[in-house]
């Protein structure tokens, strides 16, 4: 029964969804006044600031300001969309992009307004060590062009403030989201320019690199739902469109940017464009080291140099990849004699060899006469050995009779 106990306890704990990391959220009271929305007296709006729930020094971080849904007290006759202008005093910070921005999107005679957010860049003090807080104050709504109109007035009596920690935590500290700061050529008059479009840019090094010899990096690009959107503005190509991505670069020789280009799918005009899935950009370091890299300036069209939209890039706060460069050659280096080793030198030894060459043996093949002779040798097989053996034999005989002769003589003599 324990052992039961434990098993359907791990289950519990293993089926039990993690919490994700919150961001960090408050909700304020506004009372508004006037403008073309209808406010009930006495009944305010409730108006939320969110952000990460950690930030880093010296970087940026997107602060989120949600509106509730609203009523308009005339239908529009043009699609429109709500504005939203709100004024914030961050303590550790200062907001990078003050003023009107674009809102819910209103529909043609639609008295009913969705909610909808809009997002303030704030840009953190290099040497903030604990905390930024950001207070909300005064807030003013009301329709963008072609209605245009009166605003209304909203004002909160809270004096409290959204505190963000400052840290590494998981909550996304925005580190990889470029905001971009998109525009057009100067004679173009598109209303959806210029735009802050965030886009979240990941950066893929190579595994290895060697010196003078091109790295390949992968980028990667994301549009997020924080900033504008990305809309393909009047005489933009429809067909044969690229993005032009280009990343910064330092160390081991490297240069200082590098872009890579990758084809857009069909565009529509006054549509969001839809970024390539990858571009691969290449470096070519010329020593060994280290490189560093992050994002850069992005550009789309047909031309990098004379682009239809160019997007640039902060300079500071972005998010750093690293690649080691080594050497070009890794081959091992050959390997020193013996006789090389010792600093002593050794005399030089001389061997004579002799070489003997011995003839080959001549064979000569046997041939029978024509006629076979009796004596049972060959024709030309020459003298008969027996002869040698009796001629010796005689010479021995010989030299022995010739010795007693000559003992004998000198016997007599004596």
């Amino acid at each position: 029964m324990g052992t039961l106990a434990i098993f359907i306890g791990s289950i519990f704990v293993l089926s039990t969804p993690t919490v994700a990391s919150a961001a960090v959220s408050k909700q304020y009271q506004y009372n508004c006044t006037g403008g073309p929305f209808t406010f009930t007296s006495g009944t305010p709006i409730t108006v939320g600031l969110s952000a990460p729930d950690t930030v880093t020094a010296g970087q940026t971080f997107d602060l989120t300001v949600n509106i509730p849904a609203l009523t308009l007290t005339t239908a529009p006759t043009a699609a429109t969309t709500v504005s939203a202008t709100m004024a914030l005093t961050p303590t550790g910070g200062t907001v990078s992009d003050a003023g009107a921005k674009p809102g819910a999107a209103v529909a043609i005679g639609e008295r009913a307004v969705p909610a909808g957010s809009v997002t303030y860049k704030i840009a953190v003090a290099a040497g903030t060590t604990t905390k930024v807080s950001v207070k909300p104050g005064e807030l003013k709504l009301g329709l963008t062009a072609p209605a245009g109109g009166t605003t209304s007035t909203c004002t909160t009596t809270s004096t409290e403030a959204l505190d963000v920690p400052i840290g590494t935590g998981g909550g996304g500290d925005g580190t990889d989201i470029v905001a971009y700061d998109c525009t057009l050529p100067s004679t173009s008059t598109d209303t959806n320019y210029p735009a802050d479009v965030d886009i979240k840019v990941v950066l893929t090094p190579p595994t290895s690199a060697t010196a003078n010899a091109d790295a390949s990096i992968t980028w990667a690009g994301t549009i997020q739902t924080t900033g504008d959107t990305l809309k393909a503005p009047t005489g933009f190509p429809a067909t044969g469109g690229k993005l032009f991505a280009t990343i910064k670069a330092s160390g081991a020789g490297s240069p200082a940017t590098a872009t890579g280009e990758a084809a857009l799918t069909s565009v529509t005009v006054g549509q969001d464009i839809t970024l390539p899935t990858s571009v691969t950009i290449k470096v070519k370091p010329t020593t060994t080291g280290t490189v560093t890299l992050t994002a850069g300036d992005l550009a789309f069209g047909t031309s990098s140099t004379s682009p239809a939209i160019k997007c640039t890039a902060p300079t500071t706060g972005l998010k750093q990849y690293t690649f080691t460069v080594g050497n070009a050659s890794t081959s091992p280096s050959p390997t020193p004699s013996s006789s090389n080793t010792s600093s002593t030198p050794k005399p030089t030894k001389t061997s004579t060899a002799t070489v003997t060459v011995t003839p080959p043996e001549k064979t000569e093949k046997s041939k029978t006469p024509k006629e076979g002779a009796d004596t049972g040798a060959g024709g030309t097989m020459g003298p008969d050995g027996r002869m040698f053996i009796l001629t010796g034999t005689a010479l021995i005989a010989a030299a022995a009779v010739g010795g007693l002769v000559m003992r004998r003589r000198n016997a007599t003599r004596g």
